[in-house]
This record gives C-alpha cells, structure tokens and sequence, in this order.
C-alpha cells in the first residue's frame, strides 16, 4: 500500500515529462522534500504514447523560447545526468504550398531568428534536393532548422523516472490527487487518496487529465484532450535518416519523421469531437494516407507496422499555461498551474524549469510568462491572446 509522506517542500502532480522534470528542477533548486504523487505510473498518460518531436520553430515567442530550451535540455542530458532521452538533431522543414504559406513563414523566420533561432528559408529546389524521399516539385519553399529533432518516448520516460529517482524526489505512484487545504488564499497541503500532506508549494500538472486534476483542486483550467493517430510503416531504403528528414505539413497537419527503417507519422481530425481517444480512427487515416502516399511516394508500396491512438491536450490558444491556480476567492498561494497545451515533449523541460522557477522565486528568465496564467481566459475559456499558428488541427471546444 502506497504511503505518503505527512510533509513536503513541495508536491508535483502528475508524473508525466512536465510534472517528473519540475519535480526534479526542484530539487536542483535547492528544495530538500519534493514529492511527485501520479494517479497512474510515470510515463503512464501522453508520454508513453507520444512521437517525441522537438521543434523550436514555433509560431509565437513562447514557443520558439520554449523549444530552444527544451531541445538544448535534451542535447545536453547525456552529460548531466549519464541517461539521455534519445534526441537525434535531424533537421526539421516545414514546407509552403501557396503563397499565403510563404508571406506568413518568411515573417514567421524573422521572429525566431530575432530570438536567436538557427533557421533560414529554403528554396523549392533545395528543399527538394535536402528531402529525396519526397515527391519533387510539390511545394513553393519551406522554413527549415537543421538543430530541430525528435527524442525516443519511452526512453524519455527512463530518463526522467532515473533523474527523480537519483535527485532524491520522493515518487508515490497509483495515488490519486484528492482535493488542496487552502485557508485564508494561501496553500497549506494536499489531499490524496494514501493521506494528507502538509506543503506550502503545489504544481498541478496532467496534461489531458489536468482540467479534472483542476476540479478536485477547486481550480477551473481550460485544457482539453483531443485523439490523436500516429503510424509507423514498414522498412524501406528511401526512408533511411539521411534521405528523410523530419517535416510538418502545417496545412493538412501531418507530421513525419524516421523510425525504425520506416516513417513514424501522426495526424489529428479537426472535425473530430475533443474527448479521450478510444479508438484507431481508420477512415480519416485513410484519407490522410493518400495525402502522405502524394508527398512521400514510398509509402503507398510499404505496410504499416504499427498503429496507435493517443489523446493530447489542449489550450484554447495552443500556448502554455504558466501561472498562479485561480480559486473561487481568487488567486490560491502557493499553488501553480503548469501545462504545455499539448507539446509535452516538445516544450516540457522548458515548462518545467519555469514551473520550478516561479515555485521558488516568483521569477523565470526561460520566457516572459506575464501572459500566461489562467486570468488571460473568460468564463467560456476564450483567450484573450491570439493562438499560436504553428500547431496541429484541434477541434472547437
């Protein structure tokens, strides 16, 4: 039977890559008693489900901010912690197909390198000539990054279950978050169902489960799940890493990268209802099938090895929530929402480090997060800011 601890520095809630890697951001913070409590196991939820892309080039500041410190993370893991995540730096285009596409990446282009982004624009041709699987002739140029990459998602989990473990957080696995005990606007513990624990400090996180993470605390938090496809075909020379680097078509919102011999791929339907995935949407693979099979031509000759739903999350904006928890009273103390509105992998380290930042501090230099609490959305859960363009499709909350 699991048991917590009656007192924390802090608590962490959820133990997937946001709520593992702030717990153990925490730590390296100086905090002596963390403890990350997950209803389920570590890596149980999106992160054992994931395509493990790792793109900087976002479509809005945070996200560009985001992504370079999380691919950094991710490069430099092997040497701080002897266990990496598996991140491989394979290039990432994100190809144009009209001429709107262009105006809007060349602008795109210039913010992140303003932001110190190593990315250009790449012409049809060379975009052809750095992509020879892909069909020639089939798009007007594409931004491209040749640090952005992908990480292995199970071993990812490893990785961040070996941090916290060795950083010393204390880990309650199958323990569910219950409820806060908040008096007077300030937190004095958590609820769960191994017991109480008295802590001045809570990070709620979960993902797709954090607007119900959110309830039990008392806390409305706009973020929804959405299913989500991925697939892996069968082994083919033209999908060897050198003749395939990794690639987003923004406008049919499909993404794609090497995986074992094949293509890794996902997708995800607009018009689908927001909800758990609970089943391999076969039809809309399909239709998205003949949309890769005229971009990647191999693939209409080769099988697919394995197929998966998963459920991601997301915010009404596509941008992070980085801020205080808002009760009935208003703001609680002490406790801070955390979620990277459905790029956990791709953003996690970074959300993670300004999680753990604005716990200890207040401050973080990861990015500017004036923007980025839960006061920016109304009481139906519209944002006040303009969402980020460069995302996949979500369906209409």
């Amino acid at each position: 039977m699991t048991t917590v601890p009656r007192a924390a520095d802090a608590v962490v809630v959820g133990g997937g890559t946001i709520g593992a890697w702030t717990a153990w951001f925490l730590r390296r913070a100086g905090l002596g008693d963390v403890l990350l409590v997950e209803r389920d196991t570590l890596g149980q939820g999106a992160s054992s489900r994931a395509a493990g892309m790792v793109r900087a080039q976002g479509g809005t500041e945070a996200g560009v901010r985001l992504g370079m410190f999380s691919r950094d993370f991710y490069v430099g893991q092997q040497e701080l912690l002897g266990i990496d995540s598996g991140f491989v730096a394979q290039g990432y285009f994100m190809p144009c197909f009209g001429e709107a596409d262009v105006a809007r990446t060349h602008e795109r282009i210039a913010m992140q390198q303003a932001l110190g982004l190593d990315v250009r624009w790449v012409e049809p041709d060379e975009t052809d000539a750095l992509n020879p699987a892909m069909a020639p002739g089939q798009t007007l140029g594409a931004s491209y990054a040749p640090g952005d990459g992908y990480i292995d998602p199970p071993r990812n989990v490893l990785a961040y279950t070996a941090a916290v473990l060795g950083a010393g957080v204390r880990v309650c696995e199958r323990t569910t978050f219950t409820g806060l005990d908040v008096e007077g606007g300030h937190v004095l513990g958590v609820h769960t169902s191994a017991g109480d624990v008295a802590t001045p400090r809570v990070v709620l996180t979960g993902g797709p489960s954090l607007a119900a993470v959110g309830t039990a605390a008392g806390v409305r938090i706009p973020v929804w799940g959405a299913p989500h496809q991925v697939v892996v075909t069968g082994a083919h020379p033209d999908f060897a890493p050198d003749r395939l680097p990794m690639v987003f078509d923004l406008m049919a919102g499909i993404y794609w990268r090497p995986c074992e011999g094949g293509v890794l791929w996902g997708m995800s339907n607009p018009d689908e209802s927001s909800g758990e995935a609970t089943r391999f949407d076969t039809a809309y693979f399909e239709r998205m099938r003949q949309r890769v099979a005229t971009l990647l031509p191999t693939t209409a000759s080769v099988g697919v090895r394995r197929s998966w739903a998963a459920t991601i999350d997301f915010t009404p904006d596509h941008l992070p929530i980085l801020g205080p928890a808002l009760g009935a009273d208003g703001p609680i103390e002490g406790v801070l929402v955390a979620t990277a509105g459905g790029h956990g992998m791709m953003w996690g380290p970074g959300v993670a480090k300004a999680a753990a930042d604005l716990t200890v501090s207040g401050t973080t230099d990861v990015l500017d997060v004036t923007d980025l609490g839960l006061d920016r959305f109304d009481e139906h859960g519209r944002s006040r800011l303009a969402a980020d363009p460069v995302t996949l499709p979500f369906p209409v909350h």
